[in-house]
This record gives C-alpha cells, sequence and structure tokens, in this order.
C-alpha cells in the first residue's frame, strides 16, 4: 500500500451475507489480518450460533477480538472501540491491513468515528436499575427520554439500562447527550456492505439457522448451561440462545425454538440493514456475485494490486 497510512477496511452487511468469508478472502488478498466487529462473537463459548470462523479459517489469517470476553462481561460500543483501536494499531505497526468484519453497526461506526460512552457507570445505580422487572426499564425510559426508548428495542435490558443510567447521572436525556457529543471522527476507512435481494437474503437465514442447529448449536447451549452459565448473562442475549434454551428446559419444542430464531434472525437482519443504510460513505455491492479480486480492485484500483478488472461499484437501491 502506498500514500500514507494504511486505511481501515470495513465489511459489513446483515447477518448470513457473507461478510466473513468475504472478509477472509481480502485479508489473503491484500495482506491483511481480520479484526471482528459481532458484539457476540467477542465472548468465549459462544461458537456455533455466532458464526464464529472455524480454527482453519483463523489458521489462513490472523483473527482479533474473538473470544476475549467471559459470558458474564459486558461490553460497550467504547469499550469495544478502545480494545479495536488497539488491535489495529498494532496490525499497522507490523506494516499489514486491517480487515474489520462485523454487522454490530455501532461497534463499527464507534472504531470508525469515535464515540461518546457517557460517564463512568454507577454501581449502586445500576444494581438497581438491572433489579427493576421485565418491562420496566423501557416503561421508565420512555418518560425520561422519549427518543432514546423508541431507538432501543423493548427487551434490551442492557441497552436500557445504561441509557437510564446515563440520564439519571447527568440530568439530561442519553439521547441528547451523544447527539451533542456525535462522532467525532477517529480512522480513516474504507467501507463495503453486501447487498441481497431480501427474500435471498431470508433464505439464507432460515437455512443457516437450521444448519447451525445441525452442527450442535444445542448442545453448545446445554454445556453452558451444565457449567453454570447464567442464561440471563450478557453473552448469552445472542439470537436465538434463549430460545434454544426455552427448548432445553423443555418449555418449547425444536422446531419451535427453530421458528422463533429465525423470525429473531430476520428481524435482526431488518434493524441492521436499517443501521447500514443510514451511512453514506458504505459502498454497496451485490452479494450474489462479488470475486474477491474484483473487490480489492474496487477498492484500491489495480496499480496498487496489480489487478486488471474493469468494475464498476454501484450504490444497491
Amino acid at each position: 500500500m502506498t500514500g500514507g497510512e494504511t486505511p481501515l477496511i470495513c465489511v459489513v452487511g446483515a447477518t448470513a451475507s457473507g461478510k466473513s468469508a468475504l472478509a477472509l478472502a481480502l485479508a489473503e488478498v491484500v495482506g491483511g489480518e481480520i479484526v471482528g466487529a459481532d458484539s457476540r462473537q467477542l465472548y468465549r463459548g459462544l461458537d456455533v450460533g455466532t458464526a464464529k470462523p472455524t480454527p482453519a479459517e483463523r489458521a489462513r489469517v490472523p483473527h482479533h477480538l474473538f473470544d476475549v470476553l467471559d459470558i458474564g462481561e459486558t461490553c460497550s460500543a467504547g469499550r469495544y472501540a478502545r480494545m479495536a483501536a488497539d488491535v489495529v494499531a498494532g496490525i499497522r505497526a507490523r506494516g499489514k491491513v486491517p480487515v474489520v468484519v462485523g454487522g454490530t453497526g455501532l461497534y463499527v461506526r464507534a472504531l470508525v468515528d469515535g464515540i461518546w460512552d457517557g460517564p463512568p457507570r454507577h454501581p449502586a445505580l445500576r444494581g438497581a436499575l438491572e433489579r427493576l422487572p421485565d418491562g420496566a426499564p423501557h416503561r421508565w425510559l420512555k418518560r425520561l427520554d422519549v427518543g432514546g426508548a423508541a431507538a432501543i428495542h423493548p427487551n434490551d435490558r442492557r441497552k436500557l439500562v445504561r441509557a437510564l443510567e446515563i440520564t439519571l447521572l447527568e440530568g439530561r436525556p442519553a439521547s441528547a447527550l451523544r447527539r451533542e457529543h456525535g462522532f467525532p471522527g477517529a480512522i480513516r476507512a474504507v467501507q463495503v456492505g453486501l447487498s441481497w435481494p431480501r427474500a435471498r437474503l431470508y433464505e439464507r437465514i432460515d437455512r443457516r439457522v437450521v444448519e447451525m442447529v445441525e452442527a450442535g448449536w444445542v448442545d453448545e447451549i446445554r454445556g453452558l448451561l451444565d457449567r453454570g452459565v447464567d442464561p440471563d448473562a450478557s453473552g448469552m442475549d445472542a439470537v436465538g440462545y434463549r430460545d434454544l434454551v426455552g427448548h432445553i428446559r423443555g418449555e418449547i419444542d425444536l422446531d419451535e425454538a427453530i421458528r422463533r430464531t429465525q423470525k429473531a434472525c430476520r428481524n435482526y437482519a431488518k434493524r441492521q440493514f436499517t443501521w447500514f443504510r443510514k451511512d453514506a460513505r458504505i459502498r454497496w455491492l451485490e452479494a450474489e456475485d462479488v470475486p474477491v479480486r474484483v473487490l480489492a480492485d474496487t477498492l484500491f484500483g489495480s496499480n496498487q494490486l496489480g489487478v486488471r478488472v474493469d468494475v464498476s461499484v454501484r450504490k444497491a437501491p
């Protein structure tokens, strides 16, 4: 690479869109190392259900920010950004190209643009908020910060508790404070998104859920529970895990757990799609046919990579 500091490459998109495979192949082409940006692949023990890279895939190029947290730990976007920035600096120091891949949009943006992470945690206040009954955190936040409540899923206790904590500590709505601080800009990045026709993506999602169950997802969760992992732990709120916990406990049959998980994954994909489409800097590629060398040429130009391919990138609708 030439022309100053190596840019950060970000491969983003919805779940099951093929991000990881493309990022891996791209890293091999450009001499890169993978940096995970998936909020649940950070956790040790959540392998099958988060579609974590396999040992064979990790052997092809170095991977970072996978299996770095215990399931009971929490990770904010600010904490992720600090960890990832250190990893990116190390990759660049080795003369390699950092290739960030993941579907957690806030984490990607926090790394690329920086983020205000709010005041330090207040243990006593946080403890009281975490003890609120189901539904109460969202109701409270709607009273104190209507805009913030609208942006958080009513069942996402972790984000709701943090938003309430910031609002109560600062005396102002957390959403307004975040808007004021904004994203100051931190790292030069080239961002590529993988676009699929909605129906095709949903087919891929439904099929992948079944494949993960066949690959041992239920046994993975049963093993975690046998080791004493709390099903309400931070990492266990990954899509599908709690539905399968319900199956293991005999509350629902496996087919129903699969149907619920497929629906949850499709809904998650919708939210990812909405998030990433707001960022005009992302260059969208049709994921049905994206040869990695064509992608590399699109990002960096044939003069830099020696790939002489005439390719145009169009904005996906």
